[in-house]
C-alpha cells in the first residue's frame, strides 16, 4: 500500500545491499530509464505529446503516446503517488511501441503540474511525503470516476484510437483503485484492467474497489507485491472470490521477492526481472481481451 508503513518496510531492505540513493538519484535521468526499459520486440514507431484534458474539476495535465501510424487500443494509464514523471513516460512508450494508444495522466492535476519531484526524490522520503500528502487529500472517489470518464471521451476522441475495439486501464500503487473505479464507471469500455502493487483494493466502504466488481465487465491481472501481501495476506482471496462471484476472469498473484512500488524503473525498490514478468503478463491480458 502507499502508506508510512510499507515505505518504512523497503527502506529497511534498502539499508542492506541495495541501491544506495546516489545510485537511485543516478537513474532518475532519462539515460538510466532508458536502459532500465527494453523496447518490446518489434517496436513500433511512435509519436507522442503533452497534452490537457478538460475535466469537470479543471484542466489535467497528461502525456498521449501512440504508434505513428494507424488506430490502435487505447489504454488509460494512472501512475502511481510519485506522479507523472520520465518513468511513467517511458513505460506509455513502451507500451506505445507495442501497438496502443496510452494516456498517462497527472492524477494531482487539481494541486500541482506534474512532474513535481526532483530526479532522486521518493517517497519513502519523510520530506517528499509532507509534500505530496496534501494533493491526496483534493482527491475522492467521486472525483476519480468524474476525471476516469474525462479521460475514457480524451481517448475516443483522439484519431489514432480505434473505438471498435476494448479500452485498458493499468495502475500503480494508489493507481490500482482508480484503475477500478474506471472500470466501474465505463463498463462498456473498460474491457481490461491491470494494477502493480495497488494499495487499498479491499475495503469496508460500500465504494471501496472491491465493492464495485459486480458493475465491471473487463479481465483483470492484479500483481501484488510481497510485502504487501503480508500486511494484507487475506485481500488476494477477497478479490478472488469477489471476481469469481462476478464470473470476471482475473489473474491475482503475488511476486515472489518483490516490495512495493517494484515496477517503475526509478524505483529504489525495481525489481527488473518481476517488472518485466508483470508486464508480459498485462500484455498478454490486453492482447487477449482488447
Amino acid at each position: 500500500m502507499c502508506d508510512e508503513h510499507t515505505a518504512a518496510d523497503n527502506d529497511a531492505f534498502l539499508g542492506d545491499g541495495a541501491i544506495s540513493r546516489r545510485q537511485f538519484a543516478a537513474l532518475g535521468g532519462a539515460a538510466g530509464l532508458a536502459l532500465l526499459l527494453p523496447a518490446p520486440a518489434n517496436a513500433a514507431p511512435i509519436k507522442g505529446r503533452d497534452v490537457t484534458v478538460k475535466t469537470p474539476d479543471g484542466t489535467a495535465d497528461a502525456y498521449f503516446v501512440a504508434p505513428a501510424t494507424g488506430k490502435h487500443p487505447a489504454v488509460l494509464m494512472w501512475p502511481d503517488i510519485m506522479g507523472l514523471r520520465p518513468a511513467f513516460r517511458q513505460m506509455a512508450d513502451r507500451l506505445a511501441q507495442s501497438g496502443y494508444a496510452v494516456l498517462v495522466v497527472n492524477q494531482f492535476y487539481r494541486s500541482t503540474k506534474a512532474p513535481f519531484l526532483a530526479p532522486g526524490e521518493s517517497y519513502d522520503q519523510p520530506e517528499v511525503r509532507a509534500k505530496i500528502m496534501p494533493f491526496t487529500k483534493a482527491l475522492n472517489p467521486a472525483g476519480t470516476v468524474r476525471d476516469a470518464t474525462a479521460f475514457v471521451a480524451f481517448l475516443d476522441a483522439q484519431p489514432q484510437v480505434d473505438r471498435k475495439r476494448g479500452m485498458a486501464s493499468s495502475g500503480y500503487c494508489m493507481g490500482g483503485p482508480m484503475v477500478m473505479r474506471t472500470a466501474a464507471a465505463n463498463p462498456g469500455r473498460i474491457k481490461a484492467g491491470a494494477t502493480f502493487h495497488g494499495g487499498g483494493l479491499v475495503g469496508t466502504e460500500a465504494d471501496s474497489p472491491d465493492k464495485l466488481i459486480p458493475r465491471m465487465k473487463a479481465s483483470y491481472l492484479i500483481a501484488i507485491a510481497e510485502n504487501d501481501d503480508q500486511r494484507a495476506p487475506s485481500d488476494k482471496d477477497t478479490l478472488r472470490a469477489d471476481f469469481a462471484a462476478a464470473k470476471l476472469p482475473a489473474e491475482i498473484d503475488v511476486y515472489a521477492g518483490t516490495k512495493h512500488g517494484w515496477c517503475p524503473p526509478d524505483s529504489r525498490v525495481y525489481d527488473a526481472a518481476q517488472a518485466d514478468k508483470a508486464w508480459g503478463r498485462m500484455l498478454t491480458l490486453f492482447g487477449r481481451t482488447l
